[in-house]
């Protein structure tokens, strides 16, 4: 449908039994604060639908076609060169690829002139070789690399603070991954916008809802893009966006400090009007290093389940406010019930952003579940 966007919601749980905590080891004692935090700290909570458009550092292999080059042969040089979907090619014959547009010429070029294309790319963390030998497509008279690839995503999300003293902030809540291969996408550059929501599709078991939402005023932009990573999107914002509830910092909380019990997440259910909606958190994991799904929460605000059947695909992100502090967002949804899901805890947003340093934490690699 023109000019509406897919909500960023790609993290869902079909677990509607009994849960679990998955915490790493504790390094602190329980109910200790974590080293390199400030528990002082205070930050602006969001709620704002925003508009994101980030694109890729390099080019993503998001698939293989079939190039016909006779009447009776079809190949893919793409699939003969070993490349396959999640690879993200980083340059060809030396050339650095930062747009898509750039991938036909060199083709074209390396085609007329009979020679491999000399590919470096990333996968797995690793950077890697390959030649490619382009074929050329008999019916669209064209070269072709026999390779689907893409260079950017754009989509809608909720904003999760802004930090005022610092001019970051941090969104989403969990990484955007590619559509069609489930790579993180590794940010080149990008921006949001202001967003506004249209419609929701309702939640429902088995089915997942969303927010459908426009951009609004795309030359304005809120902040831009610098990181991608397990814990949300982040970057640099000069101000408070339009639409807060909140003009002044308030305090966070510690994972140590969460508490079942009653919440509030702030979101937008119409238009850009942010507003408060009832929630329970229903399970605390005890999480010392930085881990995913810190927390489960229930919805129980009527007038959101009403509106949307629980949690929706766009709601990523939204602030989770226990006791007059902020002390994470919205993640994942449960599938098989839309009115529960997954939040993670603030403190691993903040660390991801730079406002806070965990110096003294054992480096982690976390995927992505």
């Amino acid at each position: 449908m023109p000019g509406l966007l897919f909500a960023f919601f790609l993290s869902f749980s079909g677990l509607t039994g009994p849960l679990q905590s998955y915490a790493a080891p504790l390094d602190n004692p329980p109910g200790q604060p974590v080293q390199g935090i400030d528990r002082n700290l205070k930050v602006i909570p969001g709620g704002q639908t925003i508009g994101v458009k980030v694109k890729s550092a390099g080019v993503l292999v998001v698939g293989h076609h079939l190039v016909e080059v006779s009447q009776q042969s079809k190949i893919s040089p793409g699939e003969n060169s070993g490349l396959v979907p999640g690879d993200l090619m980083i340059s060809i014959n030396g050339v650095k690829l930062d747009e898509v547009s750039k991938v036909a010429k060199l083709v074209e070029q390396a085609g007329k002139a009979d020679k491999p294309l000399d590919i470096v790319y990333k996968r797995g963390g690793k950077q890697l070789t390959a030649k490619l030998k382009p074929a050329y497509d008999r019916n669209d008279k064209v070269w072709r690399l026999g390779l689907y690839i893409r260079d950017s995503a754009a989509g809608v999300g909720t904003l999760t603070f802004y930090a005022p003293e610092q001019g970051v902030y941090g969104a989403l809540g969990h990484v955007i991954t590619d559509m069609n291969t489930g790579t993180p996408i590794v940010v080149g550059s990008g921006h949001i916008v202001q967003s506004s929501v249209t419609s929701i599709s309702k939640s429902q078991d088995g089915d997942p809802g969303e927010k459908r939402a426009v951009f609004l005023k795309e030359s304005q932009v809120l902040g831009n893009v610098q990181s991608n990573t397990d814990f949300g999107i982040f970057g640099k914002m000069s101000r408070n966006p339009e639409h807060s509830l909140y003009q002044q910092p308030i305090p966070i909380a510690m994972s140590s400090e969460v508490k079942e019990g009653p919440a509030e997440i702030l979101t937008v259910v119409d238009g850009q009007q942010v507003e408060r909606f009832d929630v329970e958190i229903i399970h605390v994991a005890h999480q010392q290093t930085p881990a995913t799904k810190g927390l489960v929460l229930r919805i129980t605000d009527p007038r959101l389940i009403n509106k949307t059947g629980g949690i929706v695909q766009g709601m990523s992100g939204s602030p989770i406010v226990q006791n007059g502090r902020l002390i994470g967002a919205v993640t994942h949804v449960f599938v098989n019930d839309p009115k529960s899901g997954y939040g993670c805890f603030i403190e691993w947003m903040l660390k991801d952003s730079g406002v806070t340093k965990l110096d003294e934490i054992t480096p982690y690699n976390l995927k992505a579940v």
